[in-house]
């Protein structure tokens, strides 16, 4: 709608963050003017997370935020708390319009009815997510200069872990079709963006929902097989894009980690050697009670895989400290395989209840001081693992594509990351955004970030 001013703020997930992207896109394309999320806009767009009781209630919090800031703006609640809060949003004063996931990609075309039918009370497009089959085409191609950009691959998740909440409010896996992504990664190098991330709610599932022949009759070895098969294919196609220099892929299930898959991969130069495995812990009683579909032994065996086909691969995870039922001596066993597997990057989650998963009615649940113990223990190995991975690379040749200035303790560096996604501190004032130099870092600093000086000899490209 020309004229109108709109504002949107993003919770949750990279998935969100894209999203909430393309609908500014849209609705800039539609004639309106994006502001900052402050008093002023004449329409307020939250995309909503719900992954835990935190995140509803934030997601909450920024509706009636929106709200107090500008009476009568119209407020728009998008997302995957939609999908979960049902009469309770549509019962809530401060929303105006409630989007569904699937329904994102309408956004322009919602609001211009609700502004031409001012006598509803409340805007709604909310399907039935779990009976949507085909893939929401939703793109967002950025503009200006960057580096790095995200793909959307996928959506959905049939996973159904005992702690979340994502497949009953992003559906069931809805893969995107090989040329819609290399159209958007295509545009994306003709804007000079030289490393892509494919992103997903489960992108290990990518291809799952294609249609292949006798598809039904396979055994699920069989299934997992074909759809590692198209996201090879899929990272494949994408490397012979000119202009894309560099692909990483976004969190990844054990299980799409075999020889045949690795191998694939590891033929494409622009695959970055870093790998996000999420393991949420290294107890088997522990996994079982997430639902999670392999043992510590499994997950072992995938991450020497992956190093047995690179040299020195970035392994990343993430864990959840004080599960349901969690043990002193299951919390043990976590930490002594985190330990053993010497991951490059931990992201740790304290366990936050979620209303509506199974694992809110387990028994045993951990007392909140526990849990912070815990989490304190697996965030202090984290940081000796980032620094001691980031050690291994000090005087080797390392290439690094840099992103942008910054100004630490005065000074000015050039912050960029290596194909391991380890972060680069170059001491410099000139700009190197978007180039891709060979560098040799002299010294690691505490947080894991290695540093190195300028010289006007190194390679680039």
């Amino acid at each position: 709608m020309p004229g109108r001013k709109a504002a949107f703020h993003s919770l949750g997930c990279k998935v969100n963050s894209y999203e909430t992207d393309a609908m500014r896109q849209s609705l800039l394309a539609a004639g309106y003017e994006e502001v900052p999320f402050v008093p002023g806009a004449d329409v307020y767009v939250i995309n909503t997370c719900t992954v835990t009781n935190v995140a509803d209630r934030k997601s909450r919090q920024m509706l009636h935020k929106a709200k107090e800031m500008n009476p009568e703006a119209v407020v728009v609640a998008a997302g995957c708390y939609v999908h979960d809060a049902g009469e309770r949003l549509t019962a809530d004063p401060a929303v105006d319009i409630i989007v569904g996931n699937h329904e994102k990609g309408m956004l322009p075309v919602i609001l211009e009815e609700y502004f031409n039918n001012q006598e509803q009370s409340k805007g709604i497009a909310v399907s039935d997510i779990g009976a949507v089959r085909d893939y929401d085409e939703l793109m967002f191609v950025p503009e200006g200069e960057h580096t790095r950009a995200f793909v959307k691959i996928q959506d959905g998740c049939n996973q159904f872990c005992s702690y979340c909440m994502i497949p009953y409010v992003r559906g069931r896996v809805r893969s995107r079709k090989p040329e819609e992504i290399l159209k958007e990664a295509s545009e994306l190098a003709a804007r000079g963006y030289r490393e892509i991330v494919l992103t997903g709610i489960h992108i290990s599932s990518y291809g799952l929902d294609f249609d292949f022949p006798g598809m039904n009759r396979q055994t699920p070895d069989a299934k997992s097989a074909k759809t590692n098969e198209r996201l090879a294919a899929l990272i494949q196609d994408l490397a012979g894009i000119s202009g894309i220099e560099r692909i990483r892929l976004g969190s990844l299930e054990p299980g799409i980690i075999t020889d045949q898959f690795v191998l694939m991969i590891s033929a494409i130069r622009k695959v970055c050697p870093a790998f996000h495995l999420s393991l949420q812990s290294g107890c088997d009683e522990t996994l079982i009670r997430m639902r999670r579909k392999y043992t510590a032994a499994d997950f072992e065996e995938k991450v020497e895989l992956l190093r047995k086909h690179y040299d020195n691969p970035g392994i990343m995870t993430d864990i959840i400290a004080g599960f349901p039922g969690e043990t002193e001596e299951e919390f043990a066993k976590t930490e002594s395989f985190v330990r053993k597997i010497r991951f490059s990057r931990t992201h740790v989650f304290k366990y936050s209840v979620r209303k509506g998963t199974a694992a809110e009615r387990m028994p045993g649940h951990v007392p909140e001081r526990v849990k912070q113990e815990r989490s304190g223990t697996l965030i202090g190995i984290d940081a000796q693992e980032r620094r001691r991975f980031a050690e291994v690379f000090l005087g080797k040749p390392v290439e690094a594509l840099f992103e942008e200035k910054i100004v630490r303790d005065g000074a000015g560096y050039m912050r960029g990351y290596t194909r391991e996604y380890v972060p680069v501190l170059m001491g410099t004032e000139e700009d190197l955004s978007n180039k891709i130099l060979t560098v040799v870092p002299e010294q690691v600093t505490a947080e894991g970030e290695m540093l190195c000086e300028f010289h006007p000899l190194l390679i680039s490209k």
